[in-house]
């Protein structure tokens, strides 16, 4: 067995214990992203394409508010823009050519990348691709689920489904909030979002919140 035989073997392995979550998670996207117009089909194919919780999440947010589809871009590029710097850390540690390192690359995630992590500060490449794996493969059955499957739930506003994307970037706000550098920033963000949620257009607060991201760069 080669030692990429045993760091996907490993992936796989650390994989497996966090794809309950995006099952669970994908689950309540496909239900709500037919609640907010998208078709079942049109749902799976964003999970398989796009893959990304938050940026899936803020693109509904915006269409279920009546936003067109350049703010909903813009609102899920902007809140996965981490992976920017994440691809950067990432590429010194994927050969080949351009084309097939952006195709590794696709495979990089938040758990992925935190695992695969070495002391040297660069990264293996093998595990990353097998715990990105199972990930992967409860995101889409998620999503199929929820999509094609979301009328069986009866009412999903009764079960209160509709208030998981709110939650969920409640979440991640409070996550931020717990971090000291980062603190001000989440906060910023928070106020300018609220503060233009009554009057600006589907879509506008989730930008302007970034605001706050780049006077924090500065």
């Amino acid at each position: 067995m080669t030692q990429a035989d045993v760091s996907f073997r490993r992936g796989l392995r650390l994989g497996a214990g966090f794809a309950s979550v995006p099952l669970l998670l994908s689950l309540s996207f496909g239900v709500v992203a037919v609640d907010a117009g998208l078709s079942p089909l049109q749902a799976v194919v964003m999970s398989a394409l796009v893959h990304a919780g938050s940026g899936q999440f803020a693109a509904i947010a915006v269409f279920g508010a009546g936003g067109g589809v350049l703010p909903a871009v813009l609102a899920s590029g902007l809140t996965n823009s981490r992976f920017l710097a994440m691809g950067i850390a990432v590429a010194p540690s994927l050969p080949g050519r351009p084309w097939s390192r952006a195709l590794q690359g696709q495979t990089v995630v938040d758990p992925s990348f935190v695992m695969a992590n070495r002391h040297d500060g660069t990264f293996d490449r093998w595990l990353i691709f097998g715990a990105f794996a199972p990930q992967y493969a409860g995101w889409f059955t998620g999503t199929v689920l929820g999509a094609f499957g979301g009328d069986l739930l009866g009412d999903t506003d009764r079960l209160g489904v509709d208030a998981i994307f709110p939650a969920f970037f409640l979440a991640l706000l409070v996550a931020e909030l717990r971090r000291p550098e980062t603190r001000w920033v989440a906060l910023a963000g928070a106020v300018i979002a609220l503060a233009l949620v009554p009057f600006a257009p589907p879509g506008v607060p989730i930008l302007a919140a970034a605001l706050a991201a780049l006077v924090a760069l500065r």
